[in-house]
C-alpha cells in the first residue's frame, strides 16, 4: 500500500490547521490521512480529478462539483482557493467510485516541459566510466510523450530508465537553492524510454530529441504525491524489473545534483511553470550499458517503482 498524507495547500496557515488533525496512521472506514492524487477516465471518457484512497476505491473530485478543475496542473493554480472544498469531500467521503469503472490517466497531462536531467546517478556514471558531471546535464521530452501508468508502449528499438520526477507548483523564475523547495508541489514515478538506434551519429547527428521523444516515451504516474509526505527526496529506494527481474536497483541517495540545486539552476535558465515535470536521472542498470546490451522487445512487462511514491506497469506491444 502507497503511502500519502493529506494534501496542504503551500499555505502556512492551511499547513498549520492540518497539522493540527490527528487521524489513525491506516486507510480505513473513517477519513483518510493518506491521499493520491490522480487524473482519470470515466466511461463517458471525460477527464477527471479524483483521489485514489485504496486499491479499489476513488473520491471523484469533480462528480456533482463544478469549483474544482478537472486536472491537476489548474488544480494547482487554484489550490490556495479551492482545497477546503477537497477536505470536505474526503472528510465526508462523498463521490466514491469504483476502480475498476475508470482508467488511470497520467497524473499530469499537457505541461509546458518536461525535463531531463542526464547522468546525475553516481552509478549510471560509473557504468559508462564517464566522470560525475560539474554541472547538470539537460535534455527534454515533447509533452506529448506522457502516458499513463498501465498504458502499452509502442516498440521501436529502445530502453529504459526508471526515474523520480519532481513536479514543480507555481512559477518559478531565479530561484535560491534555499529556497527551491518553496516552489516543488510532488512527486511522481517515471519512465525514461529512449530509441537507441536514433542516438548514434548517424542519425540526427546524434542528437538526443528524437531518440527521446517518441510517441508513448514518457509513462508517467500512478499519482502525484505531494511533497509534505516525501520530506527528503534523497533517501528513496528506486528499481526496474523487466518480466519480474530486477534490472536497475538505487536509491536517490545516490543523486549528484539534488532536486533543490536542479530547480534554482534551471530556474536562472527559464520560467518554470506549474505542471512542468522534471525527470532527475537513472541509477544504473540500463540496458544499452550491460554486457551484452539488453533492448526491449514486444511482450515485454516492466515494472518502475520507487519507495512512498508507487509504481508503473507498462507493456511494450
Amino acid at each position: 500500500m502507497f503511502r500519502f498524507k493529506l494534501f496542504c495547500a503551500l499555505n502556512a496557515k492551511l499547513f498549520k490547521q492540518f497539522c493540527n488533525i490527528k487521524c489513525a496512521r491506516t486507510i480505513s472506514l473513517g477519513t483518510p490521512n493518506y491521499l493520491r492524487f490522480v487524473q482519470f477516465s470515466n466511461k463517458n471518457k471525460s477527464q477527471n480529478l479524483g483521489v485514489l484512497l485504496n486499491e479499489t476505491e476513488i473520491i471523484d473530485l469533480n462528480n456533482k462539483n463544478e469549483i474544482i478543475p478537472n486536472n491537476l496542473i489548474q488544480f494547482m493554480e487554484k489550490q490556495d482557493d479551492i482545497y477546503d472544498e477537497v477536505f470536505k469531500m474526503v472528510q465526508e467521503r462523498n463521490q466514491i467510485i469504483n476502480i475498476s469503472n475508470i482508467k488511470l490517466l497520467p497524473p499530469i497531462s499537457k505541461p509546458d516541459k518536461v525535463i531531463c536531467v542526464g547522468l546525475n546517478y553516481k552509478g549510471h556514471c560509473d557504468e559508462q566510466n564517464k566522470p560525475f558531471p560539474e554541472q547538470p546535464f539537460f535534455f527534454s521530452k515533447f509533452p506529448s510523450t506522457i502516458i499513463g501508468p498501465t498504458d502499452n508502449i509502442l516498440h521501436p528499438p529502445n530502453s529504459k530508465a526508471v526515474e523520480l520526477a519532481v513536479i514543480v507548483g507555481r512559477k518559478a523564475r531565479n530561484v535560491s537553492i534555499e529556497n527551491a523547495y518553496d516552489y516543488v508541489f510532488g512527486y511522481t514515478v517515471a519512465q525514461d524510454i529512449s530509441a537507441r538506434d536514433w542516438q548514434t551519429p548517424k542519425r540526427n547527428n546524434g542528437q538526443w530529441l528524437v531518440a527521446k521523444s517518441m510517441d508513448q516515451f514518457c509513462p508517467l504516474g500512478p499519482a502525484v504525491v505531494t511533497k509534505d509526505e516525501i520530506p527528503d527526496p534523497h533517501n528513496l529506494k528506486i528499481s526496474c524489473f523487466i518480466n519480474g527481474i530486477c534490472k536497475q536497483n538505487g536509491n536517490t541517495i545516490e543523486l549528484i545534483h539534488r532536486v533543490d540545486k536542479l530547480i534554482s539552476y534551471l530556474s536562472e535558465l527559464f520560467t518554470l511553470l506549474p505542471g512542468d515535470v522534471i525527470l532527475t536521472g537513472t541509477p544504473s542498470g540500463v540496458g544499452v550499458f550491460r554486457i551484452p546490451r539488453e533492448f526491449l522487445k514486444p511482450g515485454d512487462l516492466i515494472l518502475s517503482e520507487i519507495s512512498s511514491i508507487g509504481k508503473l506497469e507498462n507493456k511494450v506491444v
